[in-house]
This record gives C-alpha cells, sequence and structure tokens, in this order.
C-alpha cells in the first residue's frame, strides 16, 4: 500500500437540500482512533438516513464524521492505538459512524466483518447496515424462530430484501407488501411465500387469509404512521412487532386492546445511536450465523445500481424514487 495521502475526496453537503447539494469537496483524511481502522474504501452503500441527513432531518452525532455513508467495504490501510484484530491488507466490510462517501473512513474494528470470498467489494458495501438492522432488530430483540410467520414492508428496498432472505434461511414463512406487481414478483423470486401489492389489494385482509387469521408472528415495520394499527391487528398471539423508521410518519391514533388481548410486544430502535460494545455484539452475531450463509450463496445483499462517488446525487435521487429494488451502491475503484 501506498503512503496514506493527506487528504481525500469525499462527498459534502453543502446545505440541506435536494440531491443537487451534494458535491464532491477535497477534505483532511482521517486517521484511526484508539480502537479503530483506516479502511480505503472501494464501495459504499447508500441508505435512507443518508437522504434525511442531506434533507437535514437527521442529526449527525456529535462523535461522528459530517460525511454521509453509513456503511463500505475496502482494505484496512492503517490501525489505531489498541486495534489488534485486523491487520494492514486484510479486507473489510464495515458498519460506520458516518464517513463512507469517501475515500477513505475509519471504523471501529469491532463493527467490520470478513468480506466472505464469494462477494464482490460492491455486494459486500451493500451488507452492514441492513444485515446489522435486519439481525438485530428480527432476531435479537424479536426471536424470529423457524416454524413462525414473519411480515415485512416495503420487500423490495435493502432491508426488505434482506429481511426476506434471513426468514427464509431460518425456516420462516415469509409475508411481505410491495408497491408494483413487478415489486410483488421480485419478492417472491427471492423466497417471499406471499407478497401483496399494497396499492390494489387489501393488505391486512390478504395477510389473515394467508394465515388462517392467526396474524403473524414477528412484524418489521419501516412505514408506521397509518400502517400501525393495521399492523398490531394483524399480529397474533404473542407477536412481536418492530418497528425501525417512519416513512409515512412517527404519529397514529391506536387502540390498545388488541396489544392486551394478543399479549402483543412493541418494541424499536435506531443502529446509529447504540454504543460501541452494542454494534460489536451484532457484529458477534451476525458473524456467527449469517456470515456462512453469505459464503454459501443462500442469502446475497442484492445490488439495484452502482454509482460513481461523483454521482451521489445521482445515486440519492434514484432512491427518493422508490423505482430501485434492492440496494444502491458508489464505488470508488
Amino acid at each position: 500500500m501506498s503512503e496514506i495521502p493527506e487528504t481525500m475526496r469525499a462527498i459534502s453537503i453543502a446545505e440541506p437540500g435536494p440531491p443537487e447539494v451534494l458535491h464532491t469537496a477535497t477534505v483532511a483524511t482521517p486517521a484511526p482512533r484508539d480502537g479503530e481502522v483506516l479502511v480505503k474504501v472501494h464501495a459504499a452503500g447508500v441508505n435512507r438516513p443518508d437522504i434525511l441527513q442531506r434533507r437535514g432531518l437527521y442529526r449527525v452525532p456529535a462523535d461522528a464524521s459530517p460525511i454521509p455513508g453509513l456503511e463500505v467495504a475496502g482494505e484496512v490501510v492503517a490501525t489505531g492505538p489498541g486495534a489488534m484484530r485486523w491487520a494492514v491488507g486484510d479486507t473489510v466490510m464495515a458498519l460506520t459512524h458516518g464517513g463512507g462517501y469517501a475515500e477513505f473512513c475509519r471504523v471501529n474494528e469491532g463493527h467490520c466483518l470478513p468480506v466472505p470470498g464469494t462477494l464482490t467489494p460492491i455486494a459486500a458495501a451493500a451488507v452492514p447496515e441492513t444485515f446489522f438492522t435486519v439481525w438485530y432488530n428480527v432476531f435479537m430483540r424479536c426471536n424470529l424462530t423457524a416454524g413462525e410467520t414473519f411480515l415485512v414492508h416495503g420487500g423490495s428496498s435493502g432491508i426488505g430484501t434482506t429481511a426476506i432472505q434471513l426468514a427464509k434461511a431460518f425456516g420462516c414463512t415469509v409475508i411481505t407488501t410491495a408497491r408494483t406487481d413487478a415489486k410483488c414478483r421480485f419478492c417472491e423470486i427471492l423466497g417471499a411465500d406471499k407478497a401483496i401489492n399494497y396499492r390494489n389489494e387489501d393488505w391486512p385482509q390478504v395477510v389473515q387469509d394467508v394465515t388462517d387469521r392467526r396474524g403473524v408472528d414477528v412484524l418489521l415495520d419501516m412505514v408506521a404512521g397509518p400502517y400501525m394499527q393495521k399492523n398490531l391487528e394483524s399480529m397474533g398471539l404473542e407477536g412481536r412487532y418492530a418497528i425501525i423508521a417512519f416513512l409515512q410518519g412517527p404519529t397514529a391514533e391506536l387502540n390498545m386492546r388488541v396489544v392486551l388481548a394478543r399479549r402483543l410486544t412493541i418494541t424499536g430502535s435506531t443502529l446509529r445511536p447504540q454504543t460501541i460494545a452494542e454494534k460489536a455484539s451484532i457484529a458477534s452475531g451476525l458473524q456467527q450465523h449469517v456470515l456462512p450463509l453469505l459464503d454459501s450463496g443462500q442469502v446475497k445483499p442484492i445490488i439495484d445500481s452502482t454509482f460513481a462517488l461523483e454521482d451521489a446525487a445521482a445515486a440519492h435521487a434514484l432512491m427518493e424514487s422508490s423505482r430501485h429494488m434492492g440496494k444502491i451502491v458508489l464505488t470508488l475503484r
């Protein structure tokens, strides 16, 4: 590896606004801190929080990089004090604390995973954010187990495609919703047992029909708002309902009788504010239980499209259009 340059290319947010506020800038190359490694970025995933950050609707933690980007894949080129897990030259995929849309990114060593030999850098960059999120919420918090029925909204999204595949890999029946017939077919090809076009079908009724009116055991919700009451009524006895985003708003008027009658558990989380140790624990679970599935090809990140780093604005525009199916990735090689 050649000497690490003092400056690097990165995407900067000039001011809150539309995709066009993203521009390429020259900034100082970060140095890894205690317990961190510096990764030369080969590819970086694009996620909904990046969109919110660009719009000024997502507060960046004080200790985080202001550069957007929550997941990367690349090569370790330097290690900080106390970092012993990885060596210079190792290839990793990592959950970042911001800073992914850049040539170099510093990340905590415990938030890095080895890249299975079956994955390209582009595919590896599409793993951390969605797989951390799904593993934590669906399997660690909601304890989805074999033989149960699982419902995820937005099945053709990065989160949705990951959730469908993991739930099927662990022996569950999977129901999902999507906005077009093409997206529904796409979800069923990935393994969904039933994909419901929410624009022309009464999805709560279909859920009841598919489950013989028993309802689902675990539900992963990115929509919230008007979906929340319908979600509660779609749950079965001892059901677990996980909320991870509010695409249709964080508020709703709810009749909570069903929560008591069916002994439901409602949970929610965001990934970025969690402690270093909590994220490392999620990474450990992924390495033990999910990396073998990625290595064998039984589960894989689904890539919709790639853009050069300099075209980050076009990548954001595509995500906001909701035309994509799977992940959008920025490339730097």
